[in-house]
């Protein structure tokens, strides 16, 4: 197995054991290959190849005999140097063509197993088998250059695009930056990258770790050196490297060594992190820490560097380009990040003016109609007949019952949002309660017709809080009396249907456009009535939202639709008593 397959088995192991099994199984990115050779292994076994490739040659012309019974043999040798050529190279193949010159010029050219040659015409023949052999090596090598090097560009490009689908297949700006960490380790474990983490200033100007390739970021705490080596790259734009020592985990501590890249620079030393700034033009976004396998002999430092400091414009090798399109990922996640919040307070603002505008005109409308009424009892030079007087106190208790409904229904909005909305249940029959609504709120809905549909031999027994029923009936009586005409009729029904019980409360008034069926429900939320330019909304916004919330505390499920010939259908299904049930 090779070492970029072990180092996938190390990393899927420690993704199990830190909790992401789940992730495991993605779909990971192309690594790019090391080099895990040195240059003078390869010089050597190039060397070797050429000359056992064209002895071997020489050696099977001089067992058959072959020249000159067959005067352009040496032709042969063109096979060994092209294989050579498009194998291992211009090296390889320069040497197999000095190499056939001279073996050919030593074994087979009269005098014999001497380095000399009697005729011209031999020379000659040499002279032309050689430069040929050499041009037809260059031309196979460069093949061979420009095809490697559109596999290299194919699999680059392959790379930044796995590294584009990996990020926008997560939708967080969290999970993204974790997926560009884990990206970086597939793609250069075979470097010896075991680790990478992103860090990115908080609100109070301080690095911390954002993102990591494994590790969750709460398991991580950055030490002294780390959070100050940070720092400094942050705001110098440096690559730093921080070495460590070879003492145990347990009482690990870092020492710090400054290494500034730049183009005078040598080999750079082996350490275990390195902080790499994220540049997005001349701004520093974040700071890059890969943790480097101490003894990577063959990471590959040069290519890593690309012999260019980082501020440099044109990057020299794949690593900066790929470099440059995680910081511009980052980027985007930060700004991603960045709109959800700006949407968050403008939705924010958005409804504390929509509560404002609401409470403010819904509180003033009945206070002024309480001053009034207040104000005309107290006149001291009016005398008000007894009659008048109960219709001021009639108006005041109206108006003060208005009001607390909606403080009622504002308080349960909030509760509702906290998750503090803990709803008592005991059996209660839902003809009861229809009953009771209509008949405590029979001024509430004075001069309107309201008919009922109710079984005569069903009591309708359901498990619900009463307190919290009774609001949700109100709200959806009240509201269909705002919204329709004096003249139409309110109908109020409720039947059985399996396990579950039916309540409606249908009007005959202007409906609902199809396309607020389901916002109705939102807080805030009023659909416009009336012919006026532009048209001018009633009501808080509470009512359906506050019965929403209440329904679905109770276990049921509220909701609207148009009614044929006009009007419309608010519909709450409440699961029937068990009792009722097992009976």
């Amino acid at each position: 197995m090779g070492k970029v397959d072990k180092l996938a088995d190390i990393d899927h192991s420690l993704l199990n054991r830190q909790g992401y099994t789940a992730m495991s199984t993605r779909k990971r990115i192309l690594p790019v290959k090391a080099t895990k050779t040195f240059l003078w292994q390869r010089y050597l076994l190039d060397s070797l190849l050429a000359c056992i490739g064209s002895l071997l040659v020489t050696g099977l012309i001089v067992l058959f005999q072959l020249y000159p019974l067959i005067p352009n043999i040496s032709i042969v040798y063109l096979f060994v140097v092209l294989t050579l050529a498009s194998t291992r190279g211009r090296y390889a193949a320069i040497l197999a063509s000095l190499v056939a010159f001279l073996s050919f010029d030593y074994f087979l050219v009269p005098p014999l197993y001497v380095f000399t040659i009697g005729q011209v015409e031999e020379w000659i023949a040499l002279l032309v088998f050689l430069v040929t052999a050499i041009l037809t090596s260059q031309l196979a090598v460069a093949l061979r250059n420009r095809a490697e090097d559109a596999r290299r560009r194919e699999r680059e490009t392959r790379i930044l695009y796995d590294l584009v689908r990996v990020t926008n297949s997560e939708a967080e700006p969290e999970h993204q930056l974790n997926a560009i960490a884990r990206a970086v380790v597939d793609v250069f474990s075979g470097w010896g990258v075991q680790d990478c983490a992103i860090l990115q200033p908080n609100a109070i100007k301080g690095l911390h770790v954002q993102a990591s390739a494994y590790e969750p970021i709460e398991h991580i705490t950055l030490s002294a050196d780390e959070q100050a080596t940070a720092t400094w790259v942050f705001e110098r734009g440096h690559i730093l490297d921080l070495c460590e020592d070879t003492i145990p985990a347990s009482s690990r501590h870092f020492r710090q060594r400054l290494i500034i890249r730049s183009t005078t620079y040598g080999r750079a030393v082996h350490c275990s992190l390195r902080f790499i700034p994220l540049k997005l033009r001349q701004k520093v976004i974040g700071v890059l820490r890969l943790r480097i396998q101490h003894n990577a002999r063959y990471f590959p430092q040069e290519e890593l560097l690309g012999g260019e400091p980082f501020h440099s414009t044109e990057p020299t090798s794949f690593f900066w380009t790929f470099l440059n399109q995680v910081t511009i990922l980052v980027e985007r996640a930060r700004l991603q990040s960045e709109n959800v919040r700006i949407e968050v307070l403008q939705r924010t603002d958005a409804l504390r003016a929509a509560l404002l505008s609401s409470v403010s005109h819904d509180l003033r409308t009945p206070l002024t109609s309480i001053k009034a009424a207040a104000s005309s009892l107290l006149q001291q030079d009016v005398q008000w007949d007894e009659e008048t007087q109960q219709g001021f106190a009639h108006t005041i208790e109206h108006e003060a019952d208005r009001l607390n409904r909606l403080v009622g229904n504002l308080l349960d909005m909030s509760r509702i949002e906290d998750g503090a909305l803990k709803p008592e249940k005991e059996q209660y029959s839902l003809t009861a309660l229809i009953q009771d609504v209509l008949g405590r709120s029979c001024l509430l809905f004075a001069n309107r017709s309201i008919c009922t549909h109710l079984p005569e031999d069903d009591l309708l027994l359901v498990d619900v809080d009463y307190l919290h029923m009774n609001q949700v009936l109100t709200n959806l009586i009240e509201n269909a009396v705002r919204y329709t005409p004096p003249e139409s009729p309110i109908e109020v029904s409720a039947r059985r249907k399996g396990e579950r019980l039916i309540l409606t409360v249908a009007d005959r008034g202007p409906g609902v456009p199809p396309a607020d069926l389901e916002r109705i429900f939102d807080k805030f939320y009023r659909v416009l009535h009336g012919k006026q330019q532009p048209p001018v909304p009633r009501g808080s916004g509470l009512g359906l939202a506050v019965c929403k919330g209440l329904v679905e505390a109770n276990g049921g499920h509220i909701w609207a639709e148009l009614r044929e010939g006009g009007g419309l259908i608010v519909s709450v299904t409440l699961l029937r008593s068990e009792h009722e049930r097992i009976e």
